[in-house]
Formats: structure tokens, C-alpha cells, sequence
């Protein structure tokens, strides 16, 4: 490898870290990617998108799922990590030269780049081939005596129609024997209808914590893409916080561990309804997480947006605020009106309806 000593920091020309091989300097490749990352392919069938931030591993890995499948969105979203493809890192990177630099700085820019490696396992098609590609190499042995065969995978038609009808128990069946349905829920969270937006978080929330118990790992990386698409403005972040908040809910014991970080994004204003609206549904669940923070949200009574105001009285209820009896008073006129969602229903309420509600939990 080619290695050069400036000072005390040490520049090295990338490698792939699967091959050990050199690769080429990644670039834009609009018709097969999302277009928000430069990416590259390796001789050995590892592809990479580069995040020049550092910050962005969610899009990153999105970037080269898409590019390792020639564009083809819906066969990325089918794969699964660790079963359908290795995931790498090469961390320290500095775009501009093309140089893994182990030093923090170099030419006065920052070095917080990363190369995120993807390589599909044997058995799926690499993306330089050509001809129909394979989604998987399906072997079907008999099964045992005994042993209950297991069911074949429902499509994605399929799960967005049992989400639309709202099927809790036979969605969370499946979540039973394949932890694949994350990805198929994932996707309808950034629908643009609201109802059926809704409903799959509801339902990706309790898919999750049947998953959790038999792959935790997997719903901790839905955690991680989740919170990755909410910091990356690139890109979409809608349904994500509700997301969020219902694998939380779900499993508190598992995830409330999480909860700081919502915590921590409460000072952007754009996001503030959909955080406080979560604050409370999993303050419904698990009160004593959010008691000791009732005096931060009493003030968010009085907020400009309704839907703020209409959320903090549902939080105030949830935990039993009583200190916040005045402020709720004050709510009880307040005509403004809100959608609210519930057991697969939505309903449009008041403010002052949401508040009467709060106050006679107190």
C-alpha cells in the first residue's frame, strides 16, 4: 500500500476492507443511486458510498444497497444485514485527495469521512453482472415430521394491504417467523397518507418487540436508519420520530434507553409536535420516564402550535401532572383542532377537548 508521513499524520491510499485491494476514488452515479453520495464498486463485488460527514451512515448504507442492486429500490429494501449482505467501514476519510488519513485534520479540513462497504453474500448476483438478477438462491428441503412448515413470505402488496386493513395479529405472525417485515413496515411509514402512515408505525412498533425477542440486534439497527433519516436533512425523516416512539412504548425495558436522544432533538421547532405527540404516547406506557421532565413541557402548554399545546396537555395527563392543573384550565376554550390517532383510528379533537381529558386523569 502506498503510505505517506506528513508531520505526524499518516496518509494511505483507501483499500477495500473485504479484498485488501486499492479502489478508485468514488463518484456520482445518478441513474442507479439516490444521488445523495458519491459511491464505488470494488473487483471483488463490494460496493461503498461515501459519507463525507460522518454523520449520515443511514443514507450511506441506503446508497449502496440501491447501487449494489443496479437502482432496483424495492430488491435493496428486501435485503437483510448480516444474511443477505457484510457491512464495512472505513473510517478517517478524506474525499477531496482520495486518503485515509489517521489524524483527525488534513490541509485544515476535518477528517470524518466514511466509506460504508456493503458485499452481497454467494448465492445473490453482483450488481456488474448481467441478465435478470436473483434475489436469493431458495433451497426448499422437506420438512422434518413433526415440524411445522414455515410459511411463505408475503409480498410487499401484500403487508401494505394487511397494514391498510389494519390485521395487527396476522402482521405480528409473521413478525414471528420473519424479521424481513421490518423492511416492508419501514417503507409504508413514509406514506403520505396519514392513516396508513400511522398504522404502520403502530403496527412496526409491536412487530419490533416481537422481533426484539428472538433478534434484539435487528431492531437496533432499525433504531439506528430510523435516527440516521431524522439527522440526515437529506434526507426524509416523516414517520420516523413516530416510529421511534412506538418501538419505545412497546418495549420499554429493551429501548427506553433511546429516549435521551428524542430528548436531545427537542430544540428543533419543526420537529417539536411529532416528538411531544411521542413523549406522550410513551409516557401512557411508562410515566415514570417522563414525571421527572414535567416541568421542561408545562411551558409548551402555552406554544404557538396547536398541535404542541394539544400533545403537552396528553403528556401532562399521562404522567399525572397535577402541577399543571392552571395551565390545562386555560386550555379548556381552545378551539384549535388537532388529529389524534388511536388503535388504528383517527379521530380530530380540540385542544380544549385533549385538555378536559388530561385533567380528569389528574
Amino acid at each position: 500500500m502506498a503510505m505517506q508521513i506528513r508531520g505526524r499524520d499518516v496518509l494511505e491510499r483507501p483499500t477495500c476492507p473485504f479484498c485488501g485491494m486499492p479502489i478508485d476514488r468514488p463518484s456520482e452515479e445518478p441513474d442507479l443511486t439516490l444521488n445523495e453520495m458519491p459511491v464505488g464498486a470494488c473487483r471483488c463485488g463490494a460496493v461503498y458510498a461515501c459519507d463525507v460527514t460522518g454523520h449520515n451512515l443511514g443514507t450511506a448504507l441506503t446508497e449502496a444497497l440501491i447501487y449494489s442492486c443496479k437502482g432496483d429500490w424495492d430488491m435493496a429494501w428486501d435485503l437483510t444485514s448480516g444474511e443477505d449482505f457484510m457491512e464495512k467501514e472505513l473510517t478517517n476519510y478524506d474525499f477531496e485527495d482520495h486518503l485515509v488519513v489517521q489524524g483527525t485534520m488534513h490541509k485544515g479540513r476535518r477528517t470524518t469521512g466514511v466509506l460504508y462497504f456493503i458485499k452481497l453474500r454467494e448465492g445473490l448476483r453482483l450488481r456488474e453482472e448481467t441478465g435478470p438478477r436473483e434475489t436469493k438462491a431458495h433451497h426448499h428441503p422437506k420438512s422434518k415430521p413433526g415440524i411445522k412448515a414455515r410459511r411463505k413470505r408475503p409480498s410487499k402488496r401484500r403487508i401494505e394491504a394487511l397494514v391498510q386493513a389494519y390485521q395487527v395479529d396476522e402482521l405480528l405472525a409473521i413478525a414471528r417467523e420473519d424479521k424481513k417485515i421490518i423492511r416492508d413496515l419501514q417503507r409504508l411509514i413514509y406514506s403520505v397518507d396519514d392513516l396508513t402512515r400511522w398504522r404502520a408505525t403502530d403496527i412496526l412498533g409491536q412487530a419490533a418487540a416481537v422481533i426484539a425477542q428472538y433478534d434484539p440486534g435487528a431492531v437496533t439497527k432499525l433504531m439506528q436508519r430510523l435516527f440516521s433519516s431524522i439527522l440526515d436533512t437529506a434526507a426524509s425523516s416523516w414517520g420516523a420520530i413516530d416510529a421511534i416512539g412506538d418501538i419505545i412504548s412497546n418495549n420499554v425495558e429493551d429501548f427506553g434507553g433511546y429516549l435521551p436522544r428524542l430528548f436531545g432533538l427537542a430544540t428543533d421547532r419543526e420537529l417539536l409536535p411529532d416528538l411531544v405527540r411521542n413523549f406522550a404516547k410513551i409516557a401512557k406506557k411508562r410515566p415514570s420516564l417522563l414525571r421527572p421532565k414535567t416541568y421542561a413541557f408545562i411551558p409548551l402548554l402555552r406554544y404557538e402550535n396547536p398541535e404542541v399545546r394539544a400533545y403537552a396537555a396528553e403528556l401532562m395527563g399521562a404522567v399525572g401532572a397535577y402541577e399543571a392543573r392552571e395551565d390545562l384550565e386555560a386550555l379548556l376554550e381552545d378551539k384549535a383542532t388537532v388529529i389524534t390517532y388511536d388503535n388504528g383510528k383517527l379521530e380530530e379533537l380540540s385542544v380544549g377537548e385533549i385538555a378536559s381529558r388530561a385533567l380528569d386523569k389528574l
